[in-house]
């Protein structure tokens, strides 16, 4: 559906001729915006409630700018994950008021203020060294109209970190859990918690841990039953099934 019949769909639902829900099941099936390599498919919020997000690894700093600023001419909040500084500088000459945030290495546009989550999703990390997925996690729930919350460096080796922020869980209606190592961390927090946990096994720890299998395989055995795990290193998957979770 290019604009000019999206104009002549919104003239046929003023004057009656078509009603509102008639328009939604039509506007479902708009098309994608073809940049010669890449088709950007901006109708994806109105089909499954979330925006389209830029993956930027494998992706030219100039493929990631003009994806971005084709997304932010449409409204609405941009995220690109994976993004290195030189995808940002790209991004930046095209889109001044895109913001960087290294941690957790993505690229955000801020548009729509709205809170659209009916709680608050909390991120929580093992160690230090977990923090880089956790805060895509957490940038990824953010960008998505939830609250946030996190709990960082609050791993099995020291339990008493963990029970200390114990307050901060209560108030969760999501929580992420984000572990290398033996991947412990969830279970507990699960066992703790009324709420869906989200387990992230990270690529962190030394040999043993195969860069994240064996916190993937800890986790997706799993005692405590609300838990539920994502891929390795998948910060954003989780961020994005959390605002799911948080929108039901």
């Amino acid at each position: 559906m290019d604009a000019a019949s999206l104009r002549k769909l919104l003239q046929e639902v003023r004057r009656g001729a078509v009603s509102p829900d008639e328009a939604v099941a039509r506007m479902r099936h708009m098309p994608f915006e073809d940049l010669g390599f890449a088709k950007v498919d901006h109708h994806r919020r109105v089909r499954s409630g979330m925006p389209e997000v830029i993956y930027s690894q494998g992706k030219t700093p100039g493929q990631v700018a003009k994806i971005f600023k084709s997304m932010k001419e449409q409204g609405g909040n941009v995220l690109a994950t994976r993004a290195s500084f030189a995808h940002f500088q790209a991004v930046r000459k095209l889109v001044r008021k895109a913001e960087y945030r290294e941690l957790a290495q993505a690229i955000v546009l801020q548009q729509d203020p709205a809170n659209y989550g009916k709680g608050t999703v909390v991120i929580v990390s093992a160690g230090t060294s977990d923090i880089p997925v956790a805060e895509e996690a957490l940038v990824t729930a953010e960008i998505m109209g939830n609250d946030v919350a996190h709990l960082y460096d609050v791993g099995v080796a020291g339990i008493h970190r963990l029970l200390a922020g114990r307050e901060i869980l209560d108030k969760a209606r999501v929580i992420i859990v984000c572990a290398g190592m033996e991947g412990a961390l969830p279970s507990v927090v699960g066992g703790l918690a009324r709420v869906p946990v989200i387990a992230v096994p990270t690529s962190v720890g030394y040999g043993a841990s195969f860069n994240g299998l064996a916190a993937l395989l800890g986790m997706l055995n799993s005692c405590a039953s609300n838990v539920s795990v994502v891929n390795i290193d998948n910060g954003f998957g989780a961020g994005y099934v959390a605002s799911m979770i948080n929108r039901l």
